[in-house]
């Protein structure tokens, strides 16, 4: 039997969900320990999410607020895999390596500023008021 027809013959089953929640969460933690920008991206998530809190923000801004978070920690953590699979595919220093961990640290940048300019436009009228 061709190997799409086993993996769709396969039943889904909760062990099996388990067990990629725990892949999952594996990489988090990966990302956390590995990675000191994770730790700014962490200390920010939580200082917005306090200042939300206390500037008591309505919903659709939660929504602005929660998807420019997630954009940066979604292209932080493609930026670590891409960094990790580069150093194992190729551990020696090459050209096309460095540009490609160039542009996905640069990815990481622009959902940065895309997250701070999201909060200047949701904060920004409170602070200056």
């Amino acid at each position: 039997m061709p190997l799409n027809a086993r993996i769709r013959a396969r039943r889904l089953r909760a062990r099996d969900r388990a067990r990629s929640f725990k892949h999952a969460f594996a990489g988090i933690w990966v990302l956390l320990s590995t990675q000191h920008n994770a730790w700014i991206h962490a200390l920010a998530t939580v200082v917005v999410v306090v200042a939300g809190l206390l500037a008591e923000l309505a919903a659709w801004e939660w929504c602005a607020v929660v998807f420019a978070i997630v954009g940066v920690w979604v292209a932080e953590a493609f930026n670590t895999a891409l960094e990790f699979l580069a150093d194992a595919a190729q551990p020696e220093i090459h050209p096309l390596v460095k540009k490609a961990k160039d542009v996905a640290a640069g990815a990481v940048l622009l959902a940065a500023v895309g997250a701070v300019v999201v909060g200047m436009v949701v904060f920004g009228a409170r602070l200056f008021s």
